[in-house]
């Protein structure tokens, strides 16, 4: 049987459906495939990792930044104790017109790319 996938959606994606997703994905794994994502999304909010943390418990094997603000931003993260991966892709919210959704593939590409190449 396959999962159901699941998206929560909210303004920012910066601290509730950031929340929802991990939240059911560390319940129902198993069950759900999860995703989030905003409609003006911004970064996710430090006190939403903060109130996560508190409950989650989680420390990860690995962390992996993928822009230069988050690499920065990373130390703080809670469970942070594992390998640090940096791997700067280019922001494709930056290209506006066509040249836009054509950022968005080519980024998409190159982390696949580079996934499938690391992991």
């Amino acid at each position: 049987m396959s999962k159901r996938k699941v998206l929560f959606l909210c303004t920012h994606n910066s601290a509730r459906s950031q929340m929802a997703e991990g939240l059911l994905r560390a319940l129902k794994g198993e069950a759900y495939e999860v995703f989030s994502a905003g409609v003006s999304p911004t970064q996710v909010d430090p006190d939403a990792i903060k109130a996560m943390a508190e409950i989650m418990d989680i420390r990860f094997d690995i962390i992996v930044t993928v822009c230069d603000s988050a690499r920065e931003a990373g130390s703080f993260f809670p469970g942070a104790r594992g390998e640090l991966i940096h791997r700067s892709f280019d922001d494709p919210a930056a290209y506006e017109g066509e040249a836009r959704l054509a950022a968005f593939r080519r980024v998409r590409d190159e982390i696949k790319e580079w996934i499938e190449g690391s992991f």
